[in-house]
């Protein structure tokens, strides 16, 4: 993936004013992802995040960038130092994942009929998001999401 955009004054604010705000998004980021990151380590500078370590899943290292991203404070996420366990390194894995930006007046249902043509199928981009997300009634405008294929 690399580098991903977010809205640097949108997203949860978890920094609270401590000065150690990659202590913060690495706290984060472990307690939505568990096990499924390992050997994390979180760089932050300026509002911008380096995300290294090793992720179970490739949609487990999407999951990491956004959650890092959907922080208030943050204004990109690089995840290059985040590797895909048992990934081969001179071949990038690719997942058909897209990435979505909620708008205002979005919500999962509107954003599944908009991409898959039926509203029902919010819960696939739910579940996607699930770490993410957390709630599906609680999206916000300039929140970042995953769309499975």
């Amino acid at each position: 993936m690399g580098l991903l955009d977010f809205l640097k004054d949108k997203g949860k604010d978890i920094f609270g004013g401590g000065g150690n705000e990659a202590e913060s998004i690495k706290k984060e980021v472990e307690r939505a992802l568990g096990s499924n990151v390992s050997n994390l380590t979180v760089h932050f500078n300026d509002g911008k995040v380096s995300l290294m370590g090793e992720a179970k899943s490739l949609a487990a290292k999407e999951k990491a960038a956004l959650i890092a991203g959907n922080v208030k404070g943050v204004s990109n996420v690089n995840d290059d130092g985040l590797k895909v366990a048992g990934g081969d390194a001179a071949a990038p894995a690719t997942s058909g994942t897209r990435y979505y930006t909620i708008k205002s007046g979005d919500s999962l249902s509107k954003i599944a009929k908009d991409m898959y043509g039926d509203a029902g199928d919010y819960n696939k981009i739910f579940e996607a998001n699930r770490e993410v997300i957390e709630d599906p009634d609680k999206i916000y405008p300039g929140q970042q999401i995953r769309i499975p294929a």
